[in-house]
């Protein structure tokens, strides 16, 4: 199996734009639609053709280029079942637990609802992948808007019993405020604190702070390291009000 081409780009004010590319095959997948512009550009960088849109939810920062997309490219557009009324353009909807073919490896659906009920995940086991949009991000987590703080613990919780040597790939750049926050939850973690002065220098030089692994947010993210849905909840409010 080769192994897949990544490229990660910034869209919209502080999205992640992701491409996945099997160099065998040809075929190319983008992880969500933020922006079209951005992804145009990725592509033609690296002499890509679209061919694929793995939608992890409804929120229009996540589908807003579905449409111009469709409309350049003959794509597959594969959306969550449970979202599928609020996502225009879907060619096949996937379900918690459902595992389909990219380029002739698995790709297994995890439901995580908490941000929207119907949020998912996209895990490529073979290759060690995590796409997780806005349910984990590195030192955080997505706000809690549709579903309840149980239900984002948990689906927190089915992320990180996932392989510690799992890279992760998130939907915002929210990295340094995030660190900002867990250093107020966690303040005498020494892995956080080398990752907070790591992160201040990332984003010093304009450098991206994706990915992360599974590894490293079990060791710092507290939103993660939650031992209780009560506890999570506690530390997620205080994210909201931090400022």
């Amino acid at each position: 199996m080769t192994v897949l081409d990544i490229d990660l780009f910034a869209c919209l004010s502080d999205n992640f734009g992701v491409l996945i590319h099997d160099p065998e095959t040809g075929l190319t997948a983008a992880i969500d639609a933020p922006e079209e512009g951005p992804i145009l550009e990725a592509l033609e960088r690296r002499g890509w053709t679209l061919s694929h849109i793995f939608i992890t939810h409804h929120h229009p920062d996540h589908v807003g280029a579905i449409a111009p997309l469709a409309a350049r490219f003959k794509l597959e557009v594969i959306g969550p079942e449970g979202e599928k009324d609020k996502i225009a353009g879907l060619t096949r909807t996937v379900a918690d637990a459902e595992r389909f073919e990219f380029a002739g490896r698995p790709v297994e659906v995890i439901l995580t609802p908490g941000h929207t009920l119907g949020h998912i995940c996209y895990h490529l086991p073979e290759d060690k992948l995590l796409f997780s949009a806005d349910t984990l991000f590195a030192l955080g987590c997505g706000r809690v808007f549709e579903g309840t703080m149980e239900q984002m613990h948990q689906s927190l919780q089915r992320l990180g019993a996932l392989p510690d040597d799992t890279t992760v790939y998130f939907g915002h750049e929210y990295t340094q405020s995030n660190a900002r926050y867990a250093l107020t939850v966690e303040p005498e973690n020494p892995a956080l604190v080398a990752r907070a002065e790591e992160i201040a220098e990332l984003r010093e030089k304009s450098r991206f702070t994706a990915p992360t692994t599974i590894a490293l947010e079990k060791l710092t993210n507290p939103f993660l390291r939650a031992k209780s849905a009560e506890e999570f909840a506690e530390i997620r409010k205080g994210k909201d009000n931090f400022k």
